[in-house]
């Protein structure tokens, strides 16, 4: 039953309680209209279209073509965005509005800017790799230019010394014949060749080696260091490179030393030797380079332009190639009439929505003059219909939440509705400090504000994602003051909000108020905690015990809640099975031990009695027979403890064994003396008019495996039972390690430079104080508390019975989200909810599961090889429960 259509007028409606209901439609849409039609649609969001076309390649639909043009301009529009980022210019944020832009305008114009941009591109890569060349070739001239002029110097030195030396004939320091001969007949001299150029500055070494030994060491190799680096005019990378001058002899030398300055990425450049020549060049280059300089400055302010005017309309392009692909895809879905005049479309849409979407078609047919309306019937059928829950701004996120872990199954109880009271509730348990929730809540109310604006902006990755969840963070903050002021803490420190504290010292100087203790000399203080358990001796145990025994009180609490839920599942869906066999010995199962446990918290904190609740849950089973002695609570204790141990040894067999027997029976009931009997009128007439929605042929049904799975089912609850209620002990750890930092921040910081009585440390103090409160308290312990109660709500799949769902036909499962129009829903032939703690599902079957919020999936094993996988199945399941319950208890 829908909560929000039968709960009457004396009850509020609860739409999150169940899912809408959902109808499968059919609509005849005219060629024309078909378009707008789509789009329209698309734009209600209520509507999810099934793929008529499953047996079709993509390239085989009628729309493949637009599909392609449509995937063509968002290659283009990808391509501006990129050079727009390079570029440090973003696409404008203003708001979108709504223009008539044609698609194919919008193509011829993409292509145009794109031809000019690419042209653009190229012109400027040209320049700028020619202006990198002449910064080189400047380089070159300048350093070459100083050897040069270093080596002339130096030769008309050395000439000068010969020729006075030459002076004295019979001097023994007189030259040789020959080397005179040298000096005075040029045509004897030998004629050295020369190549000048730039070499990476870590290749330099190398260069030099490789060309000692190419040569023999017949080359005289001069470098110099280039101060900055250089933009190498190949790569467009930022290089440090040296100047290099290789001298040469012989052809054969040059041919060398050319081939190994290409293998080492060299870049060669020609110089004079003639010096009025060099200074020639250099005033030529310097020239050369501001003009090129004022022209790639043009260019750049052009194309930035263009990049600006394309970033105006680029959210507003992007968008409606998107709408575009969109509609395409979901025309491909369509199949064609035999007289191609039309498509016929079938879809989900809630039944509420049917008045919406005949106005919607109506307005197609009027836009696009369209001669015939499109026509909208409603088919009957059998299959299983998708979940759509009608969400608000409010309550999106927590069914985020939910769905993250699994779509609850058509019509299931929608465990939605309380996450939005248990999930802020139990981070609040483990973040009590109604100062950090006052912090919290201020932040929260700032992205609940500016929310208008802050929707139509572009946020980044983690502020997008906290402004998503704001609603979902103001409950946890004032959930937090709530609990905050149980625990009576405000950034650690007590305070008597609520009346005087009802303890007292034994005397005035209270010096032994931390040694013998308090006395008790007014009524007990009327809210939380009193404020004098704070500093005393007795706070940790005092608090250890209070927080340990609440987690346990939750954790049933909350685990009887999924089991109850599953009840009205079995009611609503009629099935007496899970309500006999499922949920009432679970009940019996869980409450004869956590819930007995449960009662004992209660009845020793009302009559204050010193039982240890430790040996009494522990001899209840390795002793049940044993007198209690001091440790009973209540007259009749040891018989209720017989009694439930009972209850709890006979709940087990009751879940494991009548439930495959009973399902056995049926089958053999509903399908005997079936296979040979004569179809009704009506039913040859609902099969010749609705062949694709008949009901599908039963399935085959195999004891031993149905057996097998019950057995799983039970054994997992059984684990589960006791693996969960230790895990809710988290609640009790983080809450003391928030409490515990709260007092070393304010204690060892705060406190300390307070201490000082200097101004200068108490500023620091309270600096690294609200810095450390920040960082590690309102940052760090908000994310550990987030995660933990996320991890209790999805943190175990079975303790409550859940049923996983399976896909009942052979094909695969196709993804809602192919169906490209706004219902968030599960697949169409399989459904399931993977809620923790909540017993949400009805189906039989053995199941997959695969979370919505990330990559990874869970499979139990198929009907077929459930006899093969149960022992690995049984003893990781074992391992693991074992494990986690030592490691939290």
């Amino acid at each position: 039953m829908d909560g929000g259509r039968r709960g009457g007028w004396c009850c509020p409606p609860m739409d999150l309680f169940r899912s809408e209901p959902m109808q499968l439609v059919q609509i005849i849409i005219p060629i024309e209209s078909a378009h707008q039609t789509i789009s329209y649609l698309g734009e209600l969001g209520l509507l999810q279209f099934k793929d008529l076309n499953a047996d079709k390649s993509p390239f085989q639909r009628t729309y493949a073509m637009q599909i392609k043009r449509c995937g063509e301009m968002a290659r283009k529009l990808r391509f501006f965005q990129e050079h727009m980022m390079k570029a440090g210019l973003p696409p404008s944020s203003r708001p979108i509005t709504r223009t008539d832009v044609d698609l194919d305008d919008l193509e011829i114009k993409l292509g145009e800017l794109e031809a000019e941009l690419i042209e653009m591109n190229a012109n400027s890569e040209k320049l700028q790799r020619a202006y990198n060349e002449l910064l080189e070739y400047k380089l070159v001239l300048q350093k070459a230019g100083e050897f040069f002029e270093s080596a002339q110097r130096n030769a008309t030195f050395q000439q000068r010394e010969i020729e006075a030396r030459s002076i004295g004939e019979g001097s023994i320091e007189s030259p040789l014949l020959l080397e005179q001969e040298m000096l005075t007949d040029p045509s004897k001299q030998v004629k050295l060749g020369f190549i000048s150029g730039l070499v990476p500055k870590e290749k330099s070494a190398a260069f030099e080696r490789i060309l000692f030994r190419a040569t023999r060491g017949n080359m005289f190799l001069k470098q110099a260091v280039v101060e900055d680096p250089v933009t190498d005019p190949v790569s467009g990378q930022k290089v440090e490179k040296n100047v290099f001058v290789v001298f040469y002899s012989g052809e054969r030398a040059k041919t060398k030393i050319l081939k190994i300055c290409e293998a080492f990425g060299a870049n060669r450049y020609p110089f004079s030797e003639d010096l009025g020549k060099q200074r020639q060049m250099i005033e030529e280059v310097s020239q050369r380079l501001a003009e090129l300089k004022a022209t790639i400055d043009v260019g750049l302010l052009h194309r930035d332009n263009l990049l600006k005017t394309i970033g105006y309309q680029f959210e507003q392009w992007n968008l409606l190639v998107k709408k575009e692909k969109s509609v395409y895809h979901t025309l491909n879905m369509l199949s064609m009439d035999v007289t191609k005049k039309c498509l016929v479309a079938e879809g989900w849409s809630p039944v509420f929505a049917s008045t919406q979407i005949q106005d919607a078609l109506q307005r197609a047919a009027l836009d696009s003059n369209s001669q015939v309306g499109a026509i909208f019937q409603v088919l009957h059928t059998r299959e299983s219909p998708p979940t759509y829950f009608k969400t608000n701004k409010f309550t999106a996120a927590f069914q985020e939440i939910v769905d993250a872990y699994g779509v609850a199954k058509y019509q299931e109880a929608n465990p939605g509705v309380y996450t939005i009271i248990t999930f802020p509730f139990l981070f609040a348990v483990m973040f009590g400090d109604w100062g950090h929730g006052i912090c919290l809540l201020l932040a929260t109310l700032f992205f609940i504000i500016k929310e208008k604006k802050l929707s139509s902006q572009k946020l980044g990755d983690i502020t997008e994602m906290t402004f998503g969840g704001r609603y979902v963070i103001l409950m946890m903050a004032l959930f937090s003051i709530y609990t905050g002021l149980i625990y009576n803490e405000f950034f650690s420190v007590p305070f008597n909000l609520f009346g005087p504290s009802a303890y007292e010292c034994r005397d005035a100087s209270c010096r032994d108020a931390f040694t013998i203790g308090l006395i008790k000399v007014r009524r007990t203080y009327p809210f939380g905690v009193d404020s004098k358990w704070h500093g005393s001796r007795s706070e940790l145990p005092f608090l250890n015990s209070l927080k340990m025994k609440m987690s346990i009180l939750l954790g049933v609490a909350q685990m009887n809640l999924g089991i109850i839920l599953s009840y009205f599942n079995a009611k609503y869906f009629g099935n007496n099975l899970n309500i006999w066999f499922q949920f009432i010995p679970q009940m019996i199962f869980l409450n004869s031990l956590f819930g007995y446990l449960s009662l004992l918290i209660i009845v020793k904190w009302v009559t204050g009695s010193k039982a240890d609740l430790y040996h009494i849950m522990i001899y209840m089973f390795l002793s049940p027979t044993d007198e209690l002695g001091e440790n009973q609570l209540f007259a009749g204790q040891k018989t209720l403890q017989l009694v439930l141990l009972l209850l709890a040894f006979v709940a087990v067999p009751w879940m494991l064994l009548p439930k495959p027997f009973l399902l056995k029976k049926q089958h053999e009931e509903r399908h005997q003396g079936q296979s040979y009997t004569m179809l009704q009128g009506t039913e040859i007439e609902s099969f010749e008019t609705e062949p694709d929605h008949g009901p599908p042929g039963h399935e085959e049904f195999e004891f031993s495996e149905v057996f097998v799975h019950q057995l799983i089912h039970t054994i997992e609850f059984v684990l589960g039972a006791v693996s969960n209620t230790a895990s809710y002990l988290r609640l009790w750890a983080l809450s003391l390690a928030h409490s515990e930092l709260s007092v070393v921040f304010y204690e060892k910081v705060l406190l300390l430079a307070w201490g000082f009585n200097n101004i200068l440390i108490l500023i620091v103090g309270i600096i690294v104080f609200i810095c450390a409160t920040v960082g590690v308290l309102l940052v760090m312990e908000t994310l550990s508390a987030f995660l933990h109660a996320l991890r209790l709500h999805w943190g175990r799949r079975r303790i409550d019975g859940i049923e996983d769902t399976i896909n009942v036909n052979s094909k695969k499962v196709k993804k809602a989200s192919c169906c490209a129009i706004g219902i968030k829903s599960s697949c169409l032939g399989a459904t399931s909810v993977f809620m923790s703690f909540y017993l949400c599902s009805t189906n039989e079957s053995c199941s997959s599961s695969t979370g919505r919020g990330g990559g990874s999936s869970f499979r139990l094993c198929p009907r077929r090889r459930a006899s093969l996988c149960l022992p690995a199945y049984l003893s990781t399941a074992l391992i693991l429960h074992v494990s986690e319950f030592v490691l939290l208890s």
